[in-house]
């Protein structure tokens, strides 16, 4: 079955005698999802062979080597390696520190210009679900590109002209460290808890769907992570805050806790520039969250940093979706906007209006009840979450570096103005 299975997808390459047996798995099973998007003419009882035995694995917790993630998609960095790239650019890179904090040790980097007067202050939250690797990864390449490392170094270097950055580059890794092992569906903190469903704002007792993915913990703040990241973005006060995800292709803004509230503090301005991010970057849903979709997002960093903080800016971006899913997506996304001139006038995503596209395209955000994550394995889970070829990697972190840039510097044009800086709050209900 294991040999029908490598003719089956062409991989050879996975039977190779230097690898151990359970890379060859774990490499035959990321060969099997990826021959899922194409058409295969083989011989019948091949294919029946083939099917078998991924419906063994299936059956199974497969889990790869303890050096899964390293084995596999080496182009990817473990967190001791995105700690040790930290440290040695905080020895070279003009304007930036670096801190650790928590128990869970999570590195902090702070970059200011020398000499320069930021207008923006930028707070960015990566990875605070472990199974989103990629996210870590485009914080990473952002931090080098304001390092002057990446072909992005002279853009970056007179954005920190009005701009400063504090960054979290890897919020949950201890559970990370697990994902890199192979459990490549983890997402919650190493007690279970979904870190983004865990901050004080409409918190509530229940996961909205099953407690092992998005279980909010016994009370608001009960990890050693977000009171962490709470400490931490309290003190900055930025006037941006943007936390990344993958999963899907899309840009939010508040609420994400209930359709009935829209935010209309800066919402103009915040819906201008999702819009213009949205065109260069994304091609993708944005917009602001609703509870119309079906699913409640309760408890979420953008929503308390935007309620609480006052923050002028607040975003989440969702940067990958496997290609199979990101054509449909597109594609889907741009007959709706042709559909009519809706174009957002309702002001959020969790108009009916978009009911169908994602029923078939959840987000962390905008998510249906009847579209759950049954089924997965290991490596279904991987390509969901994760670029799988090097190429496709490097594309995703260098174009949302540049979206973060952009981000920055049409924030700075609004503040220089004074458009958008208004802590004001006030709530439309719908």
């Amino acid at each position: 079955a294991f040999r029908a299975a490598a003719r089956f997808v062409g991989s050879v390459a996975c039977l190779s005698p230097p690898m151990k047996f359970s890379t060859k798995l774990a490499c035959l099973v990321a060969a099997l999802a990826a021959a899922d998007a194409v058409s295969v003419s083989i011989d019948r009882s091949q294919q029946v062979k083939a099917r078998r035995f991924r419906n063994l694995l299936k059956s199974h917790s497969l889990r790869a080597t303890t050096n899964a993630m390293a084995e596999l998609f080496p182009f990817y960095h473990t967190s001791d390696a995105i700690s040790d790239e930290l440290k040695r650019l905080a020895g070279t890179c003009p304007g930036m520190t670096l801190q650790t904090v928590s128990e869970r040790n999570i590195d902090v980097v702070t970059i200011r210009a020398p000499g320069a007067s930021p207008t923006n202050k930028n707070f960015l939250l990566f990875g605070e679900h472990a199974r989103e690797l990629i996210s870590p990864e485009s914080g990473l390449h952002l931090i080098k590109s304001l390092c002057g490392e990446t072909d992005l170094a002279e853009r970056a270097k007179a954005i920190l002209q009005d701009s400063e950055f504090q960054i979290v580059v890897n919020g949950n890794p201890v559970s990370r460290r697990k994902v890199e092992t192979g459990d490549f569906c983890l997402r919650v903190s190493p007690t279970g808890v979904d870190l983004n469903r865990n901050w004080d704002e409409h918190w509530q007792p229940d996961a909205v769907f099953s407690a092992s993915d998005t279980n909010p913990g016994p009370k608001p703040f009960s990890e050693p992570e977000t009171q962490a990241f709470k400490e931490l973005v309290t003190k900055y006060q930025p006037t941006t805050f943007l936390t990344i995800h993958s999963g899907t292709r899309g840009m939010y803004m508040p609420w994400a806790f209930d359709m009935q509230h829209l935010a209309s503090r800066n919402e103009p301005q915040m819906m201008e520039i999702l819009r213009k991010l949205d065109k260069d970057h994304c091609q993708c849903p944005f917009g602001a969250a609703g509870r119309e979709v079906g699913y409640s997002c309760p408890g979420t960093c953008l929503d308390w940093v935007y309620d609480e903080l006052k923050t002028p800016y607040a975003f989440a971006f969702e940067i990958y979706v496997d290609s199979a899913e990101d054509d449909d997506l597109k594609s889907r996304w741009e007959e709706k906007m042709a559909a009519d001139a809706f174009i957002q006038t309702e002001s959020h995503l969790g108009h009916s209006h978009f009911k169908d596209l994602f029923e078939a395209h959840p987000t962390d955000f905008v998510q249906l009840n009847s579209k759950r994550s049954r089924g997965k394995t290991q490596f279904d889970c991987f390509a969901q979450f994760n670029p799988s070829d090097a190429d496709k990697f490097q594309r995703v972190v260098e174009n949302w570096s540049a979206a973060y840039l952009d981000m920055s510097e049409l924030i700075v044009a609004n503040l220089k103005k004074g458009v958008g800086n208004s802590t004001g709050v006030v709530s439309t209900s719908v």
